[in-house]
């Protein structure tokens, strides 16, 4: 009962936020929900004049419902699926998502962009977007503005990428299931994934959709081992700065065993997509509604004028990454 008088305010204006959100990003799919619902919530929060009955519902939905939307994710991955038609594209997706860490690494300490910020654009462009910027970001302890800058700078180049990537695949003369690896591998949300595969298809009269959205689940599948190393990484930092002994047990992402757990049951008891779909969905608009509480917390103008660098290494990785994906598949025979 207390924990509803103390949250409803701020868990009810989030969903306010959300519901227009999700129906704005089933209209323009390229942009999605939770890019709006970012935008949104930081246009509100210029005009909220007190926060303090707010604050507690906003914060629990940018912490708590982030994660639930990370495990609600794993309903949608069966496992037996991802494995059999995802083994030929395993080589491309370690070596874009090691591209995009190494640059990532790089321009951060050659530019001197905060470390935070830098591993969630990595991790989001070189993995699946705003779900693995949602997994990695209370690993690594990153506030909501660092989560938005990074979402925002992954928003800007899958929008390029839907727009480009199929054009781009016909003038290098990719096959079906080279374009389908191609988008898989090289787009990292899948909302651009699903809109770059069906403008190819409507191109080429092809069916490379769901080959492109089962390469886009198997890169999922890296939030496990990603997470876990991060958490490892902070708890051996922290413990270096403090000089005293930090429990990995404290920051461990449990939420990410969870998500691995709901993995496991849609595969073992091979859950029906009219389960799945449901959840699969919720996931979703947990997301969008965390993007909503991320966004109120997220000052606008200060986003604005530290975004450059944050872009610029963005930008990095994409290129990056397409560059890598496409020589791959040179190197393996596929293209």
């Amino acid at each position: 009962m207390n924990f509803i008088k103390k949250n409803w305010k701020g868990l009810l204006l989030c969903l306010c936020i959300a519901v227009p959100s999700w129906y704005l990003g089933h209209l323009l799919p390229v942009v999605g929900g939770p890019v709006f619902a970012i935008l949104l919530g930081m246009v509100i929060t210029l005009f909220l004049k007190s926060r303090d009955t707010l604050q507690p519902g906003i914060t629990f939905t940018s912490k708590k419902i982030l994660q639930y939307a990370v495990i609600l994710l794993g309903f949608g991955m069966n496992l037996t699926d991802i494995l059999s038609k995802g083994r030929q594209s395993l080589p491309i997706i370690l070596s874009t998502i090691s591209t995009s860490l190494i640059i990532a690494f790089v321009v951060c300490r050659l530019m001197k962009i905060p470390s935070r910020i830098s591993t969630l654009i990595g991790v989001g462009s070189s993995i699946c977007g705003g779900s693995a910027i949602a997994a990695t970001a209370p690993v690594i302890g990153a506030d909501d503005e660092e989560i938005a800058q990074a979402i925002s700078v992954i928003f800007l180049f899958n929008v390029a990428a839907a727009l480009i990537f199929p054009t781009l695949g016909s003038m290098l003369g990719l096959s079906n299931e080279g374009f389908g690896l191609f988008a898989g591998t090289a787009i990292n949300d899948t909302s651009s994934v699903t809109a770059a595969a069906t403008a190819w298809d409507g191109i080429h009269g092809s069916n490379t959709l769901d080959s492109a959205a089962i390469v886009k689940l198997t890169r999922t599948l890296a939030i496990i081992p990603i997470t876990l190393v991060l958490a490892f990484i902070r708890t051996q930092k922290e413990a270096g700065q403090t000089a005293n002994h930090v429990s990995l047990k404290k920051i461990f992402p449990y939420f990410v065993l969870f998500f691995l757990l709901a993995s496991v049951v849609t595969t073992v008891f091979s859950l029906p997509a009219s389960v799945t779909g449901p959840l699969k969905d919720l996931s979703k608009f947990f997301i969008i509604m965390a993007m909503a509480a991320i966004g109120l917390n997220t000052n606008l103008v200060k986003l604005v004028k530290t975004g450059g660098k944050p872009i610029f290494m963005g930008m990095c990785c994409w290129i990056g990454i397409a560059l890598v994906s496409l020589g791959m598949q040179h190197v393996l025979g596929i293209w």
